[in-house]
C-alpha cells in the first residue's frame, strides 16, 4: 500500500504554495528572449512591483544604473546558465521606489515541458556585505596595530612551541614570522632565560598568574637583548589555545639600571674616599702637634746631655738623635698626605642640570612609589647649564630627594608628598626639594650639613655631609630651611655656565 503523503500526491497548486512561500526571490526568464515571465511573492515584496508591472520590464528598468549592471552584461549572465546549465553572479537590482538592492543571484537552466526558462534566485546581501566590510576594516586595523606594536605577541604550546607569532613580535626578535612559528621559543632564550619562561609556563598551566618576567632573547647568532614579558593562558573557542607572552625591549631601562648600579659603586668608593680625606685630615692635624711638641721635648733633653758632659751619656744622645729623625719623618709624611688629601681632580662637563634630574627621576620615582609617596616635578622650561662633574651632581641630587622621601614615608598616607623643582637665579642654577615632614627642629645646633644630623633610624648624616662636600668642591651653595607650614626645604645652587649665564 502507497503512503498518502508521497511527494507525487502533491498537486500544481501544492507546488505554487510552496514557491510563494520561499523567502528566497525568484525571477523566471524567458531561456531565449530572457523577457521575465514570472516572480514569487518575496521577488516582488523586494522590488514593489507586481508580476504584471514587472513582466514589461527591461535590466535598465529594474537594475542600478552603472556599468557592470547593463543589459548587455545581464545577458551575457543569463545566457551562460542557458549553456552551462548555472551561473552565479552579484547583481544590484532597482527597486520601484528607486531603492538599490545588492543581491547574490543564481541563474539555473531547467527544462519544463512547456519550454525553457532560466529560473533566477536571489536575496539582499547588503546588510552582509556591510558587515563583511566592517569585518575586513576591523581585520585590517588589527593587522595594522599588530605590526606596529611595540609589544611582540607569541603563544605557546605547553611543550613551548609557538603556534602563533605577531609581526611585531618576529620584528623585536629580528626574524620573520614564518621562522618563528613552529619554532621552539627556547631558541630565542638564553640559559637563565629558558629556565624563566620554564617556570613562566608552568605556573599558567597551573591556573597561576606569574609575576612579570625578564627575559634575555634573541634570534640565535643574533646580539641578545632585553624583554619585559607577562604570560597568561589564553583559549579562544577552538582555534586557538596556549600560553599567551606579551613581551617588551627594555634593554635600554637594563642599561641604565647596570649603569647606575656602576656609578652607586663609583660613588660609594668616593664616599669612602671622601671619608678618608676627612680622616686623613683630622688624623694629620691632630697628630702634627703632639709631634711638634715631642720634637721640641727630644732637643731640649739633647740640649741638657750635652751640658752635662758626662761620657755615659753619648748613648742616649744617639737615641734621641735617632728618635729627632723619625718624628721629623713622620712630621714629612703628615705633610705629603695633607698636600694630597686636599688635591681635587677635575671631570667636569657643561650640562643641563634638569637633564641631570631627568636622568636621577627614574630611581627617585621608583623610591617613591614603594613608600606610597607623592612625587611632584617643576623643572624650568629653560636649559640651565652648569659645569660640573654629572655623577657626583646626580648623587647629590639623589641623596637630597631620597630623604625626603624617607621622611614622608613615616607620615599618613594621604600627607605623603614631596616637591622637586629647578630654577635660575641670579648667576645660579638651582634645585629644591621640599618635604612636609617634621622639619630641622630635631637638628643639633643647626648642623645640618656637619655629618651629624639625621632623622633615620638607622642613618649616619653621611649622605648630607658628603653632598655639601660635593656642592661646595663645584663651587656651589647648599642650604636647608624650614617650610611653611611644616617640613625642611633643602636646595642647592651651582653656578650658571654656557649660554643663559646671567652675570
Amino acid at each position: 500500500m502507497i503512503p498518502a503523503n508521497r511527494a507525487d500526491d502533491l498537486e500544481l497548486g501544492d507546488y505554487r504554495e510552496l514557491v510563494q512561500a520561499l523567502k528566497y526571490c525568484v525571477l523566471l526568464h524567458d531561456a531565449t528572449t530572457y523577457e521575465i515571465l514570472w516572480a514569487n511573492r518575496a521577488a516582488c515584496e523586494l522590488l514593489e512591483w507586481t508580476v504584471d508591472e514587472l513582466k514589461p520590464l527591461k535590466a535598465p528598468d529594474m537594475s542600478k544604473n552603472a556599468l557592470q549592471y547593463s543589459r548587455e552584461l545581464g545577458h551575457r549572465w543569463l545566457r551562460r546558465a542557458v549553456d552551462h546549465g548555472v551561473s552565479t553572479t552579484e547583481w544590484c537590482y532597482r527597486s520601484k521606489s528607486g531603492e538599490e538592492i545588492l543581491t547574490e543571484a543564481i541563474a539555473i537552466r531547467v527544462e519544463l515541458p512547456s519550454r525553457p526558462v532560466v529560473m533566477v534566485q536571489f536575496r539582499d546581501i547588503a546588510e552582509e556585505k556591510a558587515t563583511q566590510r566592517d569585518l575586513f576594516r576591523t581585520e585590517g586595523r588589527l593587522q595594522a596595530f599588530l605590526r606596529n606594536l611595540a609589544e611582540g605577541i607569541v603563544v605557546l604550546a605547553d611543550d613551548g612551541v609557538v603556534v602563533f607569532a605577531s609581526e611585531s613580535a618576529a620584528k623585536l626578535l629580528e626574524v620573520d614570522v614564518a621562522t618563528l612559528t613552529g619554532s621552539d621559543f627556547a631558541w630565542f632564550c638564553d640559559p637563565r632565560s629558558r629556565a624563566v619562561l620554564g617556570e613562566s609556563i608552568e605556573k599558567t598551566s597551573k591556573g597561576t598568574l606569574p609575576r612579570d618576567s625578564r627575559y634575555r632573547l634573541a634570534a640565535p647568532g643574533g646580539d641578545p637583548k632585553w624583554y619585559a614579558g607577562t604570560c597568561q593562558y589564553i583559549e579562544i573557542e577552538s582555534d586557538l589555545r596556549g600560553h599567551l607572552l606579551l613581551f617588551h625591549d627594555i634593554s635600554d631601562r637594563v642599561r641604565e639600571e647596570e649603569e647606575h648600579r656602576r656609578n652607586t659603586q663609583y660613588l660609594n668608593h668616593l664616599a669612602r674616599y671622601n671619608a678618608m680625606g676627612d680622616m686623613a685630615m683630622a688624623i694629620a692635624h691632630e697628630v702634627s702637634q703632639p709631634l711638634a711638641a715631642a720634637y721640641n721635648f727630644v732637643e731640649g733633653a739633647r740640649g741638657r746631655l750635652g751640658e752635662s758632659g758626662l761620657a755615659e751619656n753619648e748613648q742616649v744622645a744617639w737615641g734621641l738623635e735617632n728618635a729627632k729623625r723619625q718624628i721629623e719623618r713622620s712630621s714629612q709624611i703628615l705633610k705629603s698626605l695633607r698636600q694630597y688629601v686636599v688635591r681635587l681632580e677635575q671631570s667636569e662637563q657643561l650640562i643641563d642640570l634638569n637633564e641631570i634630574v631627568r636622568d636621577c627621576l627614574y630611581f627617585i620615582d621608583l623610591r617613591a612609589q614603594e613608600h606610597s609617596v607623592g612625587l611632584t616635578l617643576d623643572l624650568t622650561a629653560e636649559p640651565l647649564p652648569v659645569r660640573c662633574e654629572k655623577v657626583l651632581i646626580g648623587q647629590v641630587v639623589m641623596n637630597l630627594a631620597f630623604n625626603a622621601i624617607d621622611e614622608m614615608a613615616r607620615w599618613p598616607v594621604e600627607q605623603r608628598k614631596v616637591e622637586l623643582a629647578t630654577r635660575h637665579v641670579v648667576g645660579y642654577a638651582e634645585l629644591i626639594v621640599r618635604d612636609y615632614g617634621q622639619g630641622l627642629s630635631a637638628v643639633p645646633g643647626g648642623k645640618v650639613f656637619d655629618g651629624v644630623f639625621t632623622s633615620k633610624e638607622n642613618g649616619n648624616g653621611i649622605g648630607l655631609a658628603l653632598s655639601h662636600r660635593i656642592v661646595t668642591r663645584h663651587r656651589g651653595r647648599i642650604e636647608a630651611v624650614e617650610n611653611t607650614p611644616r617640613g625642611a626645604v633643602f636646595s642647592f645652587g651651582l653656578p650658571s655656565a654656557g649660554d643663559g649665564a646671567e652675570a
